[in-house]
């Protein structure tokens, strides 16, 4: 006969030796993709854009509640240009200097919704200006890259060479009323559709 504090040694014993197994037998837990953040309805970015060495700094707005985006380009010792566009897929292209240029556009799709990155192919992590950052592929058209910390965009890089390194990144930002109205010339101009 095994004697009561023997006994117990055992019963413990057993019991910890069954826990371990079971841990063993458990398979690891796999480690989910991180998703891209869905982009608030409403924001302002400031960014520097390279085309190929042509530099631009680019006002973004962007206002899904209202179905609009404005992008206010400055091209390096150039002319400051507008693009205004619409959830309705018109776009307007515009200078608000003497020439009074203006080019309306209409595109099938309106403006970039907000999870316009679902479906997107994860890349893995990779560090940019600075910023450990969570990478996509989408639509083999260009790299997102996501700071891994604050889930804001650090940069893009599209196919065609073209590169977008967000400075600034402010939510709920919105841009008054009245800046959103194209100017009454381009009103006057040839719709020229895109495909």
């Amino acid at each position: 006969m095994v004697s009561k504090p023997l006994h117990s040694f055992i019963v413990i014993l057993l019991v910890l030796s069954a826990g371990d197994k079971t841990a063993a037998v458990n398979e690891p837990e796999l480690e989910m993709e991180p998703v891209p953040a869905v982009w608030p309805e409403q924001f302002h970015a400031l960014m520097l854009m390279n085309k190929s060495g042509a530099l631009e700094i680019v006002d973004l707005w962007y206002d899904w509640v209202n179905g609009r985006n404005f992008n206010i380009i400055q091209k390096q010792l150039g002319k400051l240009t507008y693009d205004l566009e619409w959830n309705n897929g018109t776009s307007f292209y515009y200078t608000l200097d003497a020439s009074r240029t203006c080019r309306t556009v209409h595109f099938e799709v309106g403006i970039l919704r907000p999870n316009w990155l679902d479906g997107a192919k994860y890349l893995g992590q990779r560090h940019v200006n600075g910023f450990l950052c969570n990478v996509w592929e989408k639509v083999e058209f260009l790299w997102y890259y996501e700071d891994i910390v604050t889930k804001r965009p650090v940069q893009w890089i599209f196919y065609t060479g073209r590169e977008a390194h967000v400075m600034t990144f402010d939510v709920g930002a919105v841009l008054e009323d009245e800046k959103w109205q194209a100017p009454v010339y381009c009103f006057h101009n040839e719709k020229k559709e895109v495909q």
